[in-house]
């Protein structure tokens, strides 16, 4: 692979090309697409049939998309597909350009922003970076293939805003400054809010879900601003730049790292439905259109919480009682998830519920801080971006057909629809976390690594891994095997098409590539990940137990140095 990166030699632009290409193409969509005439072209046939009043609805229909065919408009989804491919291939570039054993940022991009304030358009990507913006960048193609009749109601501003949020992901994960980490962290909440609220189901449950996913994202990320300007203050207003702050820990005391990390986690934790903080996820995940469900699923939060809340403020991260509480925390949530999902009647939400459970993992392995355990927590969060995506894909192609995903309306469905059933059985095993497949290898570092440092919170979350298999097996064996119900709903009259056969067989590579031949994406992360842990040691070890006399005053905005 060397030998690949060194014969591409990717250039600086790359990063900013993986960010702006998503805002371009949102602005082709808005500005060219048209929504498509009928969300299910089966529904149409059949309206057509009849001849009924829908035939003329369908003529009209027909008649509107060749005349914006002659004006040079498209169709939203397929603007939008084909922009998304285009980042797909921008990721898989990255990946083969990158050096697995560089030490330093790679292909890094500087551009001056905000001078006064010391704020740059910082990029670069490491190990870890490299392995979420890949999985982003392959997901969100397959996630708009995959739900490709799901979206009706106001295609065009929802493919839009989608490309919005594919671009907000990848500055996430590739910004170096932290006021740039913030634009793209709203770039992320604030379209998602919209797609919610206007594609996603009907009534007041969208309207619901998506007030209170505003009114939580948004309260996090203002703690989070204020927890920003304060750290820059800190350290004299010298600038926003990760490396930047890194150098500047003894400006920040003890006490203050804690208030700081309180207000960065309390808004990296609601972003990634952190129990307790969890209660607008499985909402929003119901009511959203299938493609947005899945980018639910991309753990920024968590992300973030690696990138900077941790390194930034070491004695906050070590701080026993803090990171004791946190442990706890996740185990709750661990176990607290797989029991609510044990009950649910509604597919989406058993899939919501996991990504509860599984989130407890993530921060499980990220607070013990050990090599192991954060590769670990990097693997379940790009696991979980597959396998949960495919179980939300899978249930939106349920729903296209039937127009629920009730459990309990459903029976026998693995003789009508057998396709369907096995790719179904497959995502259930990897979100399992069964052997062979991606679930495993991740959650298993997660509990190698945490049980040097807690045992016993380690053993507690050994519960969840049981519990995901019983509460996923339940819903299989009452979806798939059971006998079908008088009154239940109809079960499909077609099993997967070739196009959505094509998409959930690049999940299935993926789960089998992952839970097989993990070393790729850990060698990655090796490097970047040993670092950190020493690193986070090193200088936590510069500050007492207790509150450090180390003053703690914000400079004026105005009197930022150069």
């Amino acid at each position: 692979m060397s030998d690949i990166a060194a014969a591409l030699a990717l250039p600086s632009w790359i990063l900013p090309a993986l960010v702006l290409w998503p805002v371009l193409g949102a602005l082709g969509v808005a500005l060219g697409g048209r929504a498509p005439v009928a969300a299910d072209p089966l529904a149409a046939d059949v309206a057509v049939g009849a001849g009924t009043a829908d035939d003329a609805g369908l003529r009209d229909g027909a008649r509107v998309r060749a005349a914006d065919a002659r004006r040079g408009f498209a169709d939203a989804r397929n603007l939008a597909a084909a922009v998304l491919i285009g980042e797909a291939l921008l990721s898989v570039l990255l990946w083969l350009g990158f050096e697995p054993g560089a030490t330093t940022w790679q292909m890094r991009f500087d551009l001056p922003w905000i001078p006064q304030w010391g704020a740059s358009i910082t990029l670069g990507v490491d190990g870890l970076s490299l392995v979420m913006v890949a999985m982003t960048g392959l997901l969100m193609p397959l996630a708009v293939l995959g739900s490709w009749r799901n979206v009706g109601e106001r295609a065009v501003s929802y493919h839009a805003l989608l490309l919005l949020v594919t671009a907000g992901t990848m500055g996430v994960f590739l910004a170096l400054d932290l006021l740039l980490f913030y634009v793209s962290w709203e770039l992320v909440l604030i379209p998602m809010y919209f797609m919610i609220g206007m594609s996603g189901a009907r009534g007041a449950e969208r309207s619901r879900a998506s007030l209170q996913y505003f009114l939580m994202a948004t309260l996090g990320s203002l703690l989070m601003l204020v927890a920003i300007v304060a750290t820059w203050a800190a350290v004299g207003g010298r600038g926003f730049g990760l490396d930047t702050l890194l150098a500047a820990h003894a400006a920040l005391s003890a006490k203050a790292q804690v208030w700081l990390f309180l207000a960065f986690f309390l808004a990296l934790a609601t972003k990634s439905a952190f129990f307790p903080v969890h209660s607008w996820l499985p909402g929003a995940q119901g009511a959203a259109p299938t493609s947005a469900a899945v980018v639910l699923g991309i753990k920024v939060g968590t992300y973030g919480m690696l990138r900077f809340a941790v390194p930034l403020f070491p004695a906050a991260v070590l701080n026993p009682v803090l990171r004791t509480t946190v442990v706890g925390l996740a185990v709750v949530g661990i176990i607290y998830g797989a029991l609510v999902a044990l009950v649910q009647p509604d597919l989406r939400r058993v899939a919501s519920y996991a990504s509860v459970s599984h989130l407890g993992f993530v921060v499980l392995g990220i607070f013990a801080l050990t090599a192991e355990s954060l590769q670990g927590a990097m693997l379940v969060m790009v696991s979980h971006g597959v396998s949960i995506g495919a179980l939300f894909l899978l249930a939106g192609m349920l729903e296209d057909r039937t127009g629920s995903t009730a459990i309990d309306g459903f029976g026998g469905l693995a003789r009508g629809v057998p396709l369907f059933a096995a790719l179904l059985v497959l995502a259930a095993l990897s979100t399992m976390g069964l052997p062979g497949t991606n679930g495993f290898v991740g959650e298993f570092l997660v509990l190698l690594g945490a049980f040097r440092t807690f045992p016993g919170a380690t053993v507690l979350a050994t519960v969840g891994v049981i519990l995901a298999a019983v509460y996923l097996l339940r819903a299989l064996q009452r979806l798939l095997f059971e006998t079908p119900r008088p009154d239940g709903v109809q079960p499909p009259a077609r099993d997967l098409d070739a196009r959505e056969l094509g998409v959930m067989a690049a999940f299935a590579v993926a789960i089998v590539w992952l839970g097989v031949a993990p070393g790729p994406l850990l060698r990655r992360m090796e490097g970047p990940v040993q670092r950190l842990v020493s690193e986070v040691h090193r200088t936590s070890a510069l500050f007492s137990p207790g509150p450090s006399d180390v003053p703690f005053t914000p400079t004026p905005m105005g009197g930022a140095q150069q």
